[in-house]
């Protein structure tokens, strides 16, 4: 008997279906993964089956059986019994998920409690839980959250809920912004658990690469249906769906040739527009549409053993995404001296005072001694794990850190004190793109506003990027250069006078990189710019830095823990670990013949672009948990 069925779930709120006709099940021991971009469903469905559904949703039609028992008509008290015990769910975001306040210990105690396991027995099953994760029990139990990685904290989440040895477990983008190394080991010991357990698992992901190599089947969701549903190798390697196969279309590979990454246009469909599409949801965004596809959902048409997708005749006979279009070379760098240049740069933060100011160990180096040198117009990625010293590095390059050691130049200027007049080089020279749009942007500012806010902290002459000129430009000159700026960055006008809660993550993050162009610099320094965006929006950022590159002469310092992202936008790598630059080189000769261990434990931790191969293998996650 499968440990979930779901049969035409349907949710509703205000009469439109949030989830519409939607059928699945999930057998002892196997993985069946939930994909697609955000406001897809897939969250929902979690929601259906812990029963925290928001206010006003509510489930209209279908079952959701959960070892034989409806969920939906089971009393609220027995479903919380299965909570946690039989069914349990692995978060996003295991820093949230855990109580700031309280260890590990404290933490863990709490959930065997409540699943009534006896005091005497608690702190055995504690130790033998975090173990079976490879955590040492003496290190973590009596410690709290904030002194783990996100790695630690999210196999602790793991342990808690494999502890009571689950028939489902529900892992909610479970690796969403780890490094590779820490991903592959965290997926590693997700399958050895729920094998050891014959557990079911529904692994909820945006990455279709992930989910081909995680998961038996794949359930590729928009807008609340199911548009394929089949084998993972079959959905990755030849898609049927219009939308599966521009899902696949936008991730950037990491082997063989590049070609130009091709995203969606437009953006999914919120609920409020849900009633106004009674036919194929995706049909607004689809290229191959025709008349038909608008006036009635279609139907979901076998097209193998196990494999379905839900499309018109005129979707299956084309695959819906464009011609591959071959990348061009990277433009040699541009002459004259480098924009920036590192001799030695270090940082060393010393060990926290105690009480009675008395400092404790060596302290903490971050960057050790590191030289690099990025010249006008070239893109340079740098890699690592989480700790490996990048963003510290990037800090060190904006000024936002001072170095302990070295020397930072710019445009041939030594920058390394930060004095008034290093300030002033970087800011001609220098801005940073940030990760999260979301907190990087005043929410009560306008677009134009927002684009344009370094001309309010710097008397600058529009389009030279140096500090002579008007002190406060007028508000005509402010809009028209935000016009300029959001052409520039392939946003319409319209959105000039529009806040940030009324943009879609991938206008905020454009939004982002047009304030970070406003005053005509000539590098642009970008942290994890990409991390955690859907891979269609993911496309469209990568292709607009290529676009900035040739059209603006502009230089690029990527940090990024996605090596398919770093070779996809970047012609030259440096690779960090423990503060030091281990390995550096052109983009295309390092991923093909990597010298050092741990560049090639990197490359080992990327799924293959073939779901077919083995991923992960057993040596790549040791030499993982070695390095």
């Amino acid at each position: 008997m499968s440990v979930l069925a779901v049969e035409g779930l349907t949710v509703s709120a205000k009469q439109a279906a949030v989830l519409r006709d939607l059928s699945f099940e999930v057998a002892p021991g196997k993985v069946v993964g939930l994909v697609g971009e955000s406001g897809a469903g897939k969250s929902m469905i979690g929601r259906v089956l812990a029963g925290t559904l928001p206010p006003g949703f509510a489930v209209t039609a279908g079952s959701v059986r959960f070892q034989g028992a409806d969920l939906v008509a089971a009393d609220p008290r027995a479903r919380r019994r299965a909570l946690g015990d039989r069914l349990t769910f692995i978060p996003q975001e295991p820093l949230t998920a855990l109580d700031p306040l309280m260890t590990v210990a404290a933490q863990f105690g709490e959930h065997l409690q409540r699943l009534g396991m006896p005091r005497s027995g608690r702190r055995g099953a504690m130790r033998a839980a975090l173990a079976a994760v490879e955590l040492d029990p003496a290190r973590v139990l009596e410690r709290y959250p904030f002194q783990l990685s996100g790695g630690m904290c999210q196999r602790v989440l793991i342990a808690m809920a494999f502890v009571s040895n689950p028939a489902l477990v529900v892992a909610d983008e479970p690796t969403t912004a780890l490094d590779v190394s820490t991903q592959m080991r965290i997926i590693a010991l997700i399958r050895t658990l729920q094998r050891d357990h014959a557990t079911g698992l529904l692994f909820i992901t945006h990455d279709l690469r992930l989910a081909a190599h995680v998961c038996d089947e794949i359930i590729v969701l928009y807008a609340g249906e199911a548009v394929e549903h089949g084998p993972a190798a079959a959905v990755m390697g030849e898609p049927r769906h219009p939308y599966a196969a521009s899902l696949k279309a936008s991730i950037p590979p990491v082997d063989g040739p590049l070609h130009r990454l091709v995203p969606l246009a437009d953006t999914m469909p919120g609920i409020a527009r849900f009633a106004s599409l009674p036919g194929c949801r995706f049909a607004p965004r689809c290229p191959v549409r025709d008349a038909t596809c608008a006036a009635a959902p279609p139907p979901a048409i076998a097209i193998a053993p196990r494999h379905t997708v839900r499309a018109a005749g005129a979707c299956l006979s084309a695959s819906g995404a464009a011609a591959a279009i071959p990348m061009p070379p990277a433009p040699p760098p541009g002459a004259g001296p480098p924009v920036l240049e590192l001799r030695d740069a270090a940082k060393h933060y010393p060990a926290r005072r105690n009480l009675i100011g008395l400092r404790h160990g060596p302290g903490t180096t971050a960057v050790a001694g590191a030289s690099l040198t990025v010249r006008p117009g070239e893109f340079v990625g740098i890699v690592g794990e989480s700790g490996s010293g990048k963003s510290t590095l990037a800090r060190l390059v904006m000024g936002l850190e001072a170095p302990t050691a070295g020397r930072i130049l710019v445009d041939g200027a030594d920058v390394t004190v930060g004095d008034a007049a290093a300030r002033s080089v970087r800011l001609g020279a220098l801005q940073m793109v940030f990760q999260d749009p979301q907190s990087a942007l005043n929410p009560r500012r306008s677009v134009w506003r927002l684009v344009t806010q370094a001309m309010e902290a710097a008397r600058a002459r529009l389009g030279t990027g140096t500090r002579a000129g008007p002190a406060r430009p007028s508000r005509a000159g402010r809009r028209e250069r935000a016009a300029t700026l959001l052409a520039e960055t392939g946003l319409p006008a319209d959105l000039l006078d529009r806040f940030p809660a009324e943009l879609s993550g991938g206008q905020k993050q454009r939004v982002n990189i047009a304030r970070a162009l406003c005053l005509a610099p000539r590098l642009l320094v970008a942290d994890e710019i990409v991390s955690g965006l859907d891979v269609s929006v993911q496309a469209q950022i990568l292709n607009l830095l290529h676009t900035l590159r040739d059209e603006l002469g502009i230089g690029l310092l990527l940090i990024s823990h996605d090596l398919g992202v770093v070779r996809y936008v970047c012609s030259r790598v440096v690779v960090m670990r423990h503060g030091e630059i281990v390995e550096e080189g052109p983009v295309e000769a390092v991923f093909r013949d990597p010298q050092h261990p741990y560049t090639r434990m990197l490359l080992a931790s990327i799924p293959p672009d073939d779901a077919t191969l083995p991923w992960p293998r057993e040596s790549d996650v040791a030499s993982a948990a070695a390095a």
